[in-house]
């Protein structure tokens, strides 16, 4: 038997009003759509109550690590993913540059900025 797990990481989205709901929701999946009729499908609670509600608790959740005993935020899941060495005793902070317009964020990631534009903001807060 073979198995395949789909990870929806951020699927979810919001509705935007002019396209009439999400924009998973008016996509055209027709292979996704395959997929699921030819599958046992079926929902998981893989963030434990309590816990921060995010693709990093979520994720060691799927992959068979107990949040509750090994979640230590995302900093030093980051800085593994990135070869960063942490040893016991650091501390590993993992930083979103975002765009704010009229007070409110409309972007998470400064418009995906590269790391060479990033590096004098990334210092000027270090």
């Amino acid at each position: 038997m073979k198995y395949a797990v789909l990870i929806g990481d951020g699927m979810g989205d919001y509705p935007i009003p002019e396209l009439g709901g999400t924009p998973l929701e008016i996509a055209y999946t027709p292979n996704m759509d395959e997929i699921a009729r030819k599958s046992v499908c079926g929902v998981a609670q893989t963030i434990p109550n309590g816990m921060p509600k995010g693709s990093d608790v979520a994720n060691m959740s799927i992959f068979g690590y107990d949040p509750k005993e090994y979640y230590t935020g995302r900093g030093p899941i980051e800085a593994a993913g990135l070869g960063v060495p942490v040893k016991r005793g650091d501390v590993a902070f993992r930083c979103n540059l975002i765009t704010v317009e009229g007070g409110i964020i409309t972007d998470y990631s400064a418009g995906h900025i590269n790391t060479h534009d990033a590096e004098p903001l990334i210092k000027a807060l270090d």
